[in-house]
This record gives structure tokens, sequence and C-alpha cells, in this order.
């Protein structure tokens, strides 16, 4: 029971410390030897500064013998220290972030180093190193000198600023986490039975929580973060497993008996031939829905790969089977978009397609609430209004959520309850790596269009400065000139809305009288009246305006083939997932299309953001950088993004293999027993219900 007792019972840990503590959710012992090291000095391998080699990537420990902040010219500064370790100088350069180091280290610190060396003149040189400051903590803990002689792996802790207040750094971390190892001599509860231990490599819990916390050797390390690693997965995996298991004994869906009329006349009024990932999609999706089981399916396609019209053909089933389809969109003017776009291909049909937002007017939203709780209306297109309390349908059968990593956890669980057991389409734009899709979407069934339309060819990209803004008008001036259309697009965010809309409307004016007198300019917005934006868009569509200046609200489901630039102003402000959808507006026709982010920063994450976007026009490939800077989000409740994962040690993006291994033991053991109640599971039982099962209530959204 030591492991559950308040952290408070380990010497050294007041009431100051233990308050402190617990804000960064470390309440008990147990906390506490689940904090793991967020990475290790390696004492074993550093390197002498006298022996540094031009080109070595290595850790060097050493005193910071000098500081300072320079001016670099052209209003850029950097900031310098000067590491020595009695054999040499280190010279490390910052040229980001420099306000937060020259606050941070100091004269007299003692640093660990790691980066490139580079030799300028005489003196070797890092730029942009790993630092960590290795404070002694004091006391009789390793956070003492004998931590810093050479030979030994030294973990070190994530610490808050809040906790270094109160004298909580990563070296008395350290010693607190010694102190609880000796003083408690705490027994780890092993939660693997022995034969899954042996088959898949692990070692025992109780030495594995020794090894990560104080590694004998960086070979008992790496076992002792696989073993955590692949625990963490398992459990997360079999979470899934299980859910898969009960949803297959639960109450069954309304089965799409059959296609007929609507499906039929769908397939017959399309003027292309669809891609075989379409056509896979759509199979895959109609088999689902003859199943009889609950459909919960996630739907990834690169922006322009025809996710919707496969949407549009499982709407079409529905209605076959005489069932209501919900169509959710995460903002107006897309439902919009979307609304007249199904206006355009399905009301031909038959059906009657409704539009449900929160900006209509009362006597309009009465008659299509009417409409639904009739049964009158087919298919309802909305924003999240669709899930508020009045909304009623006849009979829903088929729920769709569009960008759905837009949507909350809670807001996609409203719009399931609207039926008892309705089939689940969710489609992203934003492609998922496979690997991540099975950990974040373990319990669904993946469809993924991995081809484009014939005809399309690939967006060139270019970044642009403020300065070459006069080069670039000339370049649109020049399309416009040969018949083509192009976009310019401001950003507008919910923080300064009022502002970004003024800064897009005064452009609009001062593009057209200054610098386009003699074009066609119309200006789209989510201000608009709906009538003015469906009236704007039309006459884009037409031909009738060569370039449309807005925010935003043309992200995504404008659809022109003849635009074929897209100016995307203070592209520092989006992100990657944004401009990788921007861009996705041209190149929809046989013309080439250029896309230039302008941009009047050009630093940190931005730049990562902006150089990611200009080198790629793969979806998977910059979804994959996306989450590298951003974090994946807590895949497995309410956050959905940042660096809380849901996860405290593996990582999705870089620990594939693990999750292989992890997965398939977990799905094969469900297999065999389905609700855990062999005796010989009962350690795995115990630990997922008393222990896991709390922290991912929400997970059964995806």
């Amino acid at each position: 029971m030591a492991a559950f007792s308040s952290i408070q019972g380990i010497k050294g840990v007041g009431p100051k410390r233990a308050a402190v503590l617990a804000e960064a959710g470390i309440r008990t012992v147990e906390d506490l030897f689940d904090c793991f090291p967020r990475r290790y000095l390696d004492r074993t391998r550093t390197g002498k500064i006298g022996g540094l080699v031009d080109g070595e990537t290595v850790t060097v420990v050493g005193t910071i013998s000098g500081a300072r902040l320079e001016n670099g010219g052209r209003g850029r500064s950097r900031f310098k220290a000067t590491v020595s370790d009695g054999s040499g100088l280190l010279e490390l350069t910052w040229f980001r972030g420099v306000h937060y180091f020259s606050r941070s280290i100091a004269e007299g610190d003692m640093v660990a180093v790691h980066g490139k060396v580079s030799y300028f003149g005489q003196r070797p040189g890092m730029q942009h190193p790993e630092y960590d400051r290795l404070d002694r903590a004091g006391g009789d803990g390793p956070g003492d000198d004998e931590l810093f002689r050479t030979g030994v792996i030294i973990p070190i802790y994530p610490t808050s600023e809040v906790m270094k207040q109160a004298g909580v750094n990563s070296g008395a971390f350290r010693a607190i986490v010694h102190r609880a190892f000796r003083e408690l001599a705490p027994g780890f509860e092993e939660h693997l039975d022995a034969e899954m231990l042996e088959s898949s490599g692990l070692m025992p819990i109780g030495e594995a929580y020794r090894q990560i916390h104080f590694p004998d050797s960086v070979e008992s390390l790496e076992r002792a973060r696989y073993r955590m690693k692949w625990s963490e997965l398992f459990f997360h995996q079999l979470f899934f497993a299980l859910r898969r298991s009960e949803e297959r004994r639960g109450p069954a869906a309304v089965r799409f008996e059959h296609s007929g009329r609507m499906t039929a006349n769908l397939h017959q009024g399309l003027s292309f031939e669809m891609t075989g990932a379409q056509k896979q999609a759509v199979r895959e999706i109609y088999h689902d829905l003859r199943s009889g089981r609950q459909m919960n399916r996630l739907l990834q396609g690169d922006v322009g790969s025809g996710k919707t019209l496969v949407a549009q053909f499982a709407m079409a089933l529905a209605a076959d089977n005489g069932v209501q389809s919900a169509f959710m969109a995460p903002t107006e003017i897309l439902a919009f978009q979307h609304f007249m776009a199904m206006r355009r291909s399905m009301e031909p049909l038959g059906l009657k397609i409704g539009l449900l937002t929160g900006k209509q007017g009362k006597k309009e939203r009465q008659a299509m609430l009417e409409g639904i709780g009739s049964g009158e209306v087919d298919i309802v297109v909305g924003t999240h209004a669709i899930i508020e309390g009045e909304v009623r349908f006849r009979r829903l059968g088929l729920a769709i959520i569009d960008e759905q990593h837009r949507f909350g956890v809670l807001q996609r669980k409203a719009l399931q309850e609207k039926a008892g057991n309705p089939h689940v389409l969710l489609m992203t734009a934003t492609p998922i790596p496979r690997t991540l899709t099975m950990g974040v979407y373990g319990d669904l069934d993946v469809s993924v269009i991995a081809e484009m339309p014939a005809g399309r060819s690939p967006v060139r990209t270019h970044l642009c400065c403020e300065a070459d803004k006069s080069k670039l008008y000339g370049l649109l001036r020049e399309e416009v000139g040969q018949g083509r259309q192009g976009y310019i697009v401001y950003p507008l965010v919910e923080e300064s809305e009022k502002m970004d809309l003024k800064a897009a409307t005064e452009s609009y004016v001062r593009l057209g009288a200054g610098i386009f007198p003699d074009l066609r300019l119309g200006l789209i917005h989510g201000q608009l009246p709906a009538a003015d934006k469906e009236s704007v868009m039309e006459q884009f569509r037409q031909g009738g305006i060569d370039i449309l200046v807005g925010t935003t609200v043309i992200e995504v489901g404008v659809d022109v083939p003849n635009a074929t630039v897209m100016v995307v102003e203070h592209a520092e402000r989006f992100g990657i997932s944004q401009l990788h959808q921007l861009r996705g507006r041209v190149g929809r026709g046989l013309h080439r299309s250029s896309c230039f982010l302008v941009y009047s920063s050009f630093s940190g994450d931005a730049r990562e953001r902006l150089q990611a976007v200009a080198s790629s026009n793969d979806g998977f490939r910059l979804s994959e950088i996306d989450l590298k800077i951003r974090g994946a989000g807590n895949m497995l409740g309410r956050e959905q993004s940042g660096t809380v994962s849901g996860l405290r040690i593996a990582d999705l993006l870089v620990d594939g293999v693990i999750m292989h291994s992890a997965r398939d033991a977990a799905f094969d053991l469900v297999r065999r027993d389905s609700r855990l109640e062999q005796p010989a599971h009962a350690m795995i039982r115990d630990y997922y219900f008393g222990r896991f099962r709390k922290r991912v209530e929400l997970a059964d959204v995806g």
C-alpha cells in the first residue's frame, strides 16, 4: 500500500512541496514513480571539449564561464555562452529563443549540452544545442556530486517554473525519487501474466521501474523503456479490443437491406469516372451498412480526393432504406457549401436536403425542425446546431461528421446520441499516419482514399516575404490575363475576428482601388448573409469574379477548377492543416497552379510550418510533421491537441513496432476471452478495470 500513500511521507517533501507537486498531478508515491524522466544524461558517452572533432554529435558537461546577448545585425539578436570543462572552451550560440536563454543561463551554472560540433577558427562551437542545467540537490540521494561522475546515466526529470520556485528542480526531484525507492522499498505488483511476459520478452515490472529511474546501463534502460511502452500500449489497445467486442454483442443497428433508385441514379448522373480508391471506400461502407452491426468508420483522404462523393453514396443508400442522414460540418460557411453542393447533386434524385445552423431566423429554423421531426427532410446538413436538444429526428440512421478533428469529443458524442444506434462515418482531410490511426482510432474501421482524380497536377508552393508582394501581384495579374482566377486569403481567428475581418475588408478595398483597379474582385467572409455568400460564390464559379478576396471561410469545400493561384496573407498565423486545405482550393483543373505563402514573421514554429508545406503536397507526410510540432492531443479524452497524448511514455509517432506487438496481443486476448473472465487473466482484468479504464471514459467517441 506504500505506493498509494501521500508523497508527504517521503523525507524532504513538506506541505509546500507536496502542494506544488500535487498541482503537477503527483499526489501519491505511485504518481511519483509514474513520472518518468524526460531524457537522460549518459555520462558513459560524454566528450571532453579538448578532444572534440568537427562534425561529431556529442554531449558535453561543464560550467558556464561566460554569457552574453549580442546584436547580430538587421535588428536580429543572438545569445552566446561559453562552457568550460577544464580541457577547453566550447561556444554555444542560439539565434531563436534568445530572450529565454539569456534569462535561463548564467555564469557558474553547471550544464549538459548536446549537439553537433562545428569549428570556427580554433574554437569548437554548437548552434542551438539541447541544454540541461544540472543543479545539485543536496541531501543524501542522487542529486549530489556523485551523479556528475563520468560513467553513470543521470535521469533528467520534467519540472515546471512553479516547481523550481519551490526548490524542486530536476536534481531535487531525482533525490526525492531515490529516497522513495530506498525508504519504501516498493514492491511493484505485476499486471501481466508470466506467459505474456515470456512471449513478448518483457522485463518484470519492478525491475523496469528501477531501471527506468536509475539505469545500470544503456541496455537495461532500453529494456525498461520497452516494457513500460509495451504495457501502456497494450492496455490502450485492450480498451479498443474490449469495446469492439462489446459493440458486436450489443443492440443491432438498422440494416440497410438494399440499394435502389437513389444510389443507381446518383451513379448514373456522374459525369466522370470514380477513382479506384473511391469505389473501394464505397464498397467498404456498404458492407458495414448492410451488416446489421453499427458502422464506426473513419474515411481518410487528402484534399481533393473525393471524400464527399463517397459520403453522398452512403446517404443515398440510407434514403433507399427509409432512414435519415445527418451531415455535420464545423463552420457555417462549410455547412452552407455542402448544403448547396448536395442540393445540386442529390435533390434531382428526389431527396429533400435541409440546412440547420445557429444563425437561421426563428421561422426558418422552426420549419426545418418540423421537417426533420416528421421525416420530410431526408438529409440534414448543419453545424453544431444539429446536436442541440430541440432537434428531433424521425429516424436517424446515418451520422456523418466532416473534418471531425475540428469537433470536440463531447460534440461528436451528442450527435451519436440523436439516435439509439446510428451508423457513424467520420471524415477528415488531414490524413493520419497508419500507426497513429491505430493508436487513436483503434476500434474504428478505416478507409483511405490515397488516389487523386485524373487530371490533377501538383500545386507549386512558394514562400514569399512581404517585400516581394509586388512581384507576386504581377504573377497573379498574368494568370488572370490568361483567363484564370485566383484567391487572396486573410487569417481569421476567433480571438480577433473583428480586427481580422476589418483587415480583410480594408485590403479588398485597397486591392480594388490601387493594385487591381481593372480586374473584377469579390469579397466573402463569415459575416455575410447566406444569400450574399451564395451570390458571390456563384459569380466566382461562373467566372464573373477574377480574384476572390476572403477569410478562411474558403478553406474547405470550394471547387472552382479555373482558379489557379492561391495567395495566403500572414501565412505564419495558419497551421499546417489550414495551409494544406487552402492550397487544395487550386489545382483542381487541368491548368498548372501555384500557392504563395506570404509571411511577415519567419522564425520558430512558423518557419517549420511554412517550410513543411512548401516542401510537400503529401497530406500524410504533413500530418506527421504537424503532430511532431503540436503534439497529438489526448485522443482518449477531451483534449484534442497539445503534448498530453493520454500516454505517459509511449509515442504513437515513433513506437510503431511496439504498437503492433501490443495491439496483436490485446486483440488476441479478447478473441480468446471476450470479457477477461478466465482466472489466468485476473491480473490484467484487475489492473484494467481498477486503474486504466477510469482514464478513457470518453474514448467511445473515437
